[in-house]
């Protein structure tokens, strides 16, 4: 199933108290290298005063949400030493939890006895998961939603695993 930024929005809109999203690669898509990489790699970096030039409309959709009174939580499974790729991330996460999402990071290493998805996914509302699938280069190809109740349930013991685990973005360091 494919699906449009403006399908995702809508989806994220219909989320009535939560929004969960645990991410588990070490690389999106550095295949096409977005011009924010690219500008990274150089040397540019986010300026915090600068909100107008951050990750528009994503920003601007998580603020929306999360005024809304939606719990919007992201929980990032990495390998350290990290990759560029989560380099590059983490240093404009800041954004994402000025926006009003909580973000946090937990080491590969402490998750070896965690049971983890195959694949990334967002959870919605304790009542659907869609997982986002992608090829080894980090290319996002497809969708699949379900709302079967225990496939809801291990995804949400999942990430509340690591969310307990996790440490908070303001105090976790590259």
């Amino acid at each position: 199933m494919s699906q449009s930024i403006d399908d995702f929005a809508t989806l994220l809109r219909s989320a009535k108290r939560s929004a969960v999203h645990l991410e588990l690669r070490d690389v999106y898509d550095i295949g096409n290298e977005t011009e924010g990489f690219r500008a990274w790699r150089e040397g540019h970096r986010l300026d915090p005063e600068d909100q107008e030039n951050w990750w528009r409309p994503w920003l601007d959709l998580v603020q929306e949400v999360t005024n809304q009174g939606v719990l919007m939580r992201r929980g990032r499974v990495v390998s350290e030493p990290p990759s560029e790729y989560i380099r590059y991330e983490h240093s404009f996460t800041f954004t994402n939890v000025t926006a009003g999402e909580a973000v946090r990071w937990l080491p590969r290493r402490d998750a070896c006895d965690l049971l983890l998805p195959g694949n990334d996914f967002w959870l919605f509302d304790d009542r659907l998961v869609q997982f986002n699938i992608f090829d080894g280069d980090g290319r996002w190809t497809a969708t699949e939603q379900t709302e079967e109740p225990g496939v809801v349930s291990a995804c949400s013991a999942a990430f509340e695993a690591v969310w307990q685990r996790a440490v908070p973005h303001l105090k976790y360091h590259i």
